[in-house]
């Protein structure tokens, strides 16, 4: 499994925006193969960060997803928004992969 984190820069002023984007992109994902854990906006803090994470079966899934997503109508139009608004000023992808069991400190060795 890979796992991508977007931490994104968004205008303060435009947080219902943004909101309106993530929740177009939670559902995206989601049909499209992946497992979205989320967006997790600004509440206290910096008002201006935001981020997602979501998780593709493998590498290759999550670039047939890509591939799927640049023709993809329903797509097209959750950019537009984010562009219209303005609402995201930039954002930064980040792959990682899960470690999703725990073990006692003694079955570790510890």
């Amino acid at each position: 499994m890979i796992t991508c984190t977007i931490t994104y820069e968004i205008d303060p002023d435009q947080v219902s925006a943004f909101e309106v984007y993530a929740k177009a992109w939670i559902h995206l994902v989601n049909t499209m193969g992946g497992t979205h854990h989320g967006y997790f906006l600004p509440h206290e803090g910096a008002n201006d960060r935001a981020w997602a994470m979501f998780s593709f079966p493998s590498l290759a899934a999550y670039e047939d997803y890509r591939s799927q997503m640049t023709n993809d109508p329903a797509c097209q139009r959750a950019y537009a928004h984010a562009r219209e608004t303005g609402c995201i000023r930039r954002y930064d992808r980040t792959f990682t992969r899960p470690v999703l069991s725990g073990a006692s400190p003694e079955a570790l060795g510890l």
